[in-house]
C-alpha cells in the first residue's frame, strides 16, 4: 500500500511512522496482540501509527523494553482510525496525527535521524504517564 494515497478511513497521505524500542526490519509486521506498552501492559487490540516524527519519537523514548528507540516508516495493510486515546483529548481534532489499526503494519525502513526530547521534557512525561496509573487511567483498546 503506498502511504501517499489515503487509506479508507483516514484522510491522512502520510508518511506513517511507529516508534519502539523492538528491532525490525523493512518487510517485518506489527501486529495487534503484544502487550501494551502503557498502565497495566494489557494485550493491545491494535497497533499504533503516526504521521508526525514528534509522536513517533515519542513512541520510541516511552517504549517498554532494553535498548534504544527506534522510529520506522510503516505502511497499514488495512483501514486505520483516529486514536481515541489522543484524539479530541487537550484539543480538537488529532493534532499528533495519530492512528490505530486491527491489522498489521509493515516495516518499510528505519528513520535514522531523529532527535529525542529533552531529559526535562521526558521526565514531565514520564511524570505525567505515572500519575496517570496512579489514577487508574488505562489506555482505549476497544
Amino acid at each position: 500500500m503506498d502511504n501517499e494515497q489515503t487509506l479508507p478511513g483516514a484522510v491522512d497521505p502520510g508518511p506513517f511512522y511507529h516508534g519502539t524500542k523492538a528491532v525490525l526490519k523493512p518487510g517485518d509486521l506489527l501486529e495487534p496482540g503484544r502487550e501494551s506498552n502503557f498502565g497495566e501492559r494489557a494485550q493491545a487490540n491494535f497497533v499504533y501509527l503516526t504521521a508526525t516524527l514528534d509522536a513517533a519519537t515519542w513512541g520510541a523514548e516511552l517504549a517498554v523494553g532494553e535498548g534504544r528507540g527506534r522510529i520506522y516508516r510503516v505502511e497499514p495493510t488495512g483501514p486505520i482510525e483516529d486514536d481515541p486515546n489522543l484524539t479530541n483529548t487537550r484539543f480538537p481534532g488529532n493534532p499528533t496525527r495519530s492512528y490505530r489499526t486491527r491489522e498489521p503494519l509493515r516495516v518499510v525502513d528505519e528513520v535514522l535521524d531523529w532527535e529525542g526530547h529533552s531529559p526535562e521534557v521526558l521526565r514531565g512525561m514520564l511524570e505525567h504517564l505515572e500519575e496517570l496509573r496512579r489514577q487508574g487511567i488505562e489506555a482505549i483498546n476497544d
